[in-house]
């Protein structure tokens, strides 16, 4: 099984909802790594797993669309908290439909909130 990874950094904010949590139930700003990982057994005719040019772009625009912004005021946040598990499928999620690469058979997600916080979403695709 062959992985490809690509790692984003980027700022955006959040309050959480729903409990009692302290600051965080207050707006504040996460420096978050993004950790991209696509995984398939086999190479396409040039010997990639896929084209880490078009994976960027993909990943770029959808770091852009989060960064410096309020998570909270995010269509895809409404009646969620925007916890980092929730970040972390809503970013999978997202991905997996922009990457179009035929032989990648698992998508993963993995966002750290801070140096001793992540939490991680995959995706598993049908072989084509």
């Amino acid at each position: 099984m062959y992985t490809l990874g690509v790692r984003r950094e980027f700022i955006a904010r959040h309050f959480l909802i729903g409990g009692d949590w302290g600051p965080e139930n207050f707006p504040n700003s996460h420096h978050y790594i993004l950790e991209l990982q696509l995984a398939g057994a086999e190479l396409d005719q040039h010997g990639y797993l896929a084209d880490i040019v078009d994976v960027e772009k993909h990943l770029d625009d959808v770091v852009n669309y989060y960064k410096e912004q309020m998570l909270n005021e995010k269509p895809e946040f409404s009646g969620l908290n925007p916890s980092i598990e929730h970040f972390s499928r809503i970013l999978a999620s997202t991905l997996n439909i922009r990457i179009k690469t035929k032989n990648i058979t698992t998508l993963k997600v993995v966002l750290w909130e801070h140096e001793h916080a992540w939490a991680a979403y995959s995706v598993d695709r049908l072989e084509s």
